[in-house]
């Protein structure tokens, strides 16, 4: 880990990525950034991605729209903000900014569920070639992250995307298929998957996403229900 003294911007961090570190802040407050490189790297097979039969279920009842990059700075905006179970948070004002000015460049994208006018929920990260790298997620109401979860990876998957990277492995992600992989695999496959040429849509029709989350379903046997 290393503190981070030079002014940061949005092409320094895209290098960061590339060479598989990630920033991260002490607090909302902190005013310096560290970089990290972890041992062991959270990813998620976006071939192997454990749909549970319940949230399926919700995918396809639910009222709530679950949409891309309609509202990117407050999507980011609600992950950062404190809530009473996680008073603080680990995105800065710096970070915030620097991802807000990438996702104008086209290079940080975001999931978000509405209901109605509402932003209830959603998660954002960074995209590279076929490399994405999410970086938080957010729920105000029951399941909204894992609807956002579900939509993200088969956005990946129908875009030809390669690795879904999660920075650390939780118990949450376990669930849905994550493991832990060593530094030097993960910068294996962080190598081969920025060079290939994977595209985010943002117009997916939800009928094109949803087929591809029954396909899912349908090729994980060990579904948990």
């Amino acid at each position: 880990m290393a503190v981070r003294e030079l002014v940061l911007n949005a092409d320094m961090l895209l290098r960061a990525y590339r060479l598989g570190m990630f920033p991260m802040a002490e607090t909302r407050r902190s005013k310096t950034l560290h970089f990290l490189d972890p041992d062991r790297r959270g990813v998620l097979p976006l071939n192997g991605f454990h749909l549970p039969r319940r949230l399926y279920r919700t995918l396809r009842t639910t009222p709530l729209v679950v949409a891309a990059n309609r509202d990117f700075p407050g999507l980011i905006a609600t992950c950062a903000a404190s809530r009473a179970l996680r008073p603080e948070t680990w995105i800065n004002r710096e970070i915030e900014q620097l991802f807000v000015e990438l996702h104008n460049l086209g290079h940080a994208h975001s999931v978000e569920v509405w209901d109605g006018a509402q932003l209830v929920g959603g998660l954002y990260g960074l995209a590279i070639g076929g490399a994405f790298f999410g970086e938080s997620m957010v729920s105000l109401v029951r399941d909204a992250s894992k609807l956002a979860l579900a939509h993200l990876v088969a956005r990946l998957r129908l875009g030809g995307f390669a690795l879904l990277d999660t920075q650390f492995l939780t118990d949450h992600l376990a669930r849905f298929g994550a493991r832990e992989v060593s530094r030097a695999t993960y910068h294996e496959l962080l190598a081969e998957a920025v060079a290939l040429p994977a595209r985010w849509s943002n117009d997916l029709d939800q009928a094109t996403i949803m087929n591809d989350i029954a396909t899912m379903l349908a090729t994980n046997p060990k579904d948990p229900t």
